[in-house]
């Protein structure tokens, strides 16, 4: 009787543990996430840039240094938005279009990436601050990896491409601007 005892004892304390430990989903998650914050990529929770969505989606920033902001604009999945909006290439149209063409080499490795994300991948956004991702992780860390080299070099080519240029980068080739 008194094993019973400590037996049902020992299953009270340790059924609790159980519950706390993370599911293979979360598990993948963590691992996502960490493979993102590792390459450089901020992750957040927030409302996403679609209409008649509250919920909160996951999103991938990589950042643009404070000096060198970004182009706006924002590309949308065909199944998250309207015919009236402009394509971009299938499957992918503009919501909000860049003030400024693309560079030939940007434009392309854009639709490369467009084409080769998972279909849970609805909207990528470039702004001031960052380029940004928004899906629904349904991929591992190994496998979002392949698209780090593709957002890096996209980040790198976008920055300092503002849509407003700020009155210093309007300056750049003023003869007084040397001597400061």
């Amino acid at each position: 009787m008194k094993w019973l005892i400590i037996i049902g004892l020992m299953l009270l304390v340790i059924s609790p543990m159980m519950w706390l430990r993370p599911s293979a989903s979360q598990r993948r998650l963590g691992k996502l996430r960490d493979t993102a914050v590792n390459a450089g990529v901020r992750v957040k929770l927030e409302k996403p840039p679609l209409h008649n969505v509250s919920t909160l989606m996951p999103c991938y920033r990589w950042p643009y240094s404070p000096q060198r902001s970004g182009p706006r604009f924002l590309l949308v999945r065909n199944e998250e938005t309207g015919e009236s909006l402009k394509e971009f290439q299938p499957g992918w149209r503009w919501r909000i279009e860049p003030l400024r063409p693309l560079p030939p080499d940007v434009d392309q490795r854009l639709s490369e990436l467009l084409a080769r994300l998972p279909q849970d991948a609805v909207v990528v956004e470039s702004d001031r601050e960052a380029l940004t991702l928004w899906w629904g992780e349904s991929q591992g860390g190994d496998h979002f990896a392949r698209y780090l080299d593709d957002f890096a070099f996209l980040r790198g080519a976008l920055e300092g491409r503002p849509d407003r240029p700020t009155l210093r980068q309007l300056r750049v080739g003023d003869p007084d601007d040397t001597q400061r």
